[in-house]
């Protein structure tokens, strides 16, 4: 759990933080459901990812740190919707936050500054796929105004069994 009185800073995320959010996702690819990646990755494998991912643009990776320890706290991206041509003003979003740091707030301002950023840029719908159940994540997609569309049943299966994904969207100011 972070201390009380930590200030976490938001930033976009450089290739100074590949190990640190390579580490992060890994933690949520072999002890959760919440992705449906089955292998953990290596920073070098992870790279690709990281550079699709500008500073400006639909597409952005932003990271929370604390501001004294530089510790990744959480990480939050919007990415191409569909890889067809037409589907370019929807973007897919997803908040990571670091086990020691979840429930204090960290998601919330990590998608603050991700639709703060996005404001300006030519994205229309922004959507999310929530692995089933994930309590935290669906009020914090609901807080920031994502509306349920439908659930995927028994979409992906990892660690032995089915997981469904609950999809949502949120309505974006077109750029």
């Amino acid at each position: 759990m972070l201390p009380s009185g930590t200030e976490v800073q938001v930033r976009p995320g450089t290739e100074a933080d590949l190990d640190a959010l390579t580490a992060l996702y890994n933690h949520y690819v072999t002890e959760t459901a919440i992705t449906f990646d089955l292998a953990p990755f290596t920073p070098v494998e992870r790279r690709p990812w990281l550079l699709s991912h500008p500073e400006d643009g639909p597409h952005r990776l932003l990271v929370a740190t604390d501001t004294d320890s530089r510790h990744v706290l959480g990480y939050a991206t919007s990415g191409p919707h569909r890889p067809k041509a037409a589907y370019a003003p929807s973007v897919e979003t997803s908040v990571y936050v670091a086990p020691d740091a979840t429930g204090r707030g960290v998601g919330t301002l990590l998608y603050d500054a991700l639709f703060a950023a996005l404001d300006g840029e030519d994205v229309h719908r922004a959507f999310a796929g929530i692995t089933q159940p994930n309590e935290a994540s669906t009020r914090l997609h609901e807080r920031f105004g994502f509306r349920h569309l439908g659930t995927f049943g028994e979409v992906g299966r990892k660690f032995g069994r089915y997981w469904d994904v609950a999809w949502y969207q949120k309505d974006l100011k077109s750029g």
